[in-house]
């Protein structure tokens, strides 16, 4: 870590003290990590997957991939409880921010120079491209680069990995995911673009748009909570969640389609994902939950889950 030397004169006395404070938590030192999209102002604004010409400054709105889902997971248990890797108690976790086609087809791992996802799935693209495992330093020391500890707290209380690494899961994100939006890419920073900075922007981003749906306390209001005793329908998970948003989200679920395990939210933005307006939308994903059985919310295994606070 980086320390900067203060002299402070100390009242009552003729003597100054010397103390050392750490560079990341001297807010000037703080870099910013926002696109330079000042050129935006001269294009026209719509909807992404809603313009009726080709965007010409890619930079200003997600495309091909201007059908953005914000995915979420509803898990009980971790699997590195013992290292301190728990769930939030409250809230579902964050498993992404995805930018699907405007035809709900997608691609993946679009930039490997860019690639910090140590074990990529898949491995091999359709095209037979071979995307490398990464294996050097993982993403949170970029987001530790750039001061940012506040970013690397809550990444670490809402997004969470099961039987790996958090950091692992986020490398993953962003390599699959964030190369493939074009709002992200290294050109739209400009000139005085920072090595990484693009990465800890589109983690900002993908908190900015989980804290949209906060599913855990739509889902409570309409009293739908986890429990190992009583089930519950896709219809009423639905309604719950269209009552409050306007649309119907993807619920996908395991075990013949009889336990909840997640929820994906669809969008079309108003200008960049790292800031625009989400307009959000029916799932254009058929449910994987079964529409005739009952449906399973369950309890976490409370050693798994921890009191947090944003």
């Amino acid at each position: 870590m980086v320390y900067t030397a203060v002299s402070i004169l100390l009242p009552f006395a003729f003597a100054s003290v010397t103390i050392a404070i750490p560079e990341s938590s001297r807010f000037s030192v703080i870099p910013n990590t926002f696109p330079d999209i000042s050129a935006c102002a001269a294009q026209p604004s719509v909807f992404s997957c809603e313009n009726t010409t080709v965007i010409q400054n890619t930079c200003c709105s997600p495309t091909p991939g201007g059908l953005v889902l914000q995915t979420q997971f509803w898990s009980t248990w971790t699997g590195l409880e013992k290292k301190g890797q728990k769930l939030p108690k409250g809230s579902w976790t964050i498993h992404g921010l995805w930018p699907d086609n405007c035809d709900g087809s997608f691609e993946q791992y679009c930039d490997l120079s860019r690639q910090f996802d140590p074990t990529p799935s898949p491995a091999i693209l359709p095209d037979g491209t071979v995307v490398p495992p990464h294996t050097g330093p993982g993403v949170d020391t970029f987001i530790k680069n750039f001061g940012r500890e506040d970013l690397l707290d809550f990444m670490n209380k809402y997004w969470i990995n099961q039987g790996a690494p958090n950091v692992d899961f986020w490398g993953h994100e962003f390599s699959k995911h964030a190369t493939c939006t074009s709002t992200f890419d290294v050109a739209c920073y400009g000139p005085s673009y920072r090595k990484h900075q693009d990465v800890v922007n589109f983690f900002d981003a993908v908190i900015r748009a989980f804290h949209q749906y906060p599913t855990f306390d739509m889902l409570a209001s309409f009293g739908i909570i986890p429990s190992n005793k009583t089930s519950y329908t896709l219809d009423k998970f639905q309604s719950a969640i269209k009552t409050q948003i306007g649309a119907i989200p993807f619920f996908g679920c395991s075990h013949n389609g009889t336990v909840l395990s997640e929820v994906w939210y669809f969008s079309h933005v108003f200008g960049t994902e790292q800031f625009g307006t989400y307009k959000t939308l029916d799932s254009t994903t058929t449910s994987s939950c079964s529409t005739t059985l009952p449906i399973w919310y369950y309890e976490r295994t409370a050693t798994s889950e921890r009191e947090v606070r944003n």
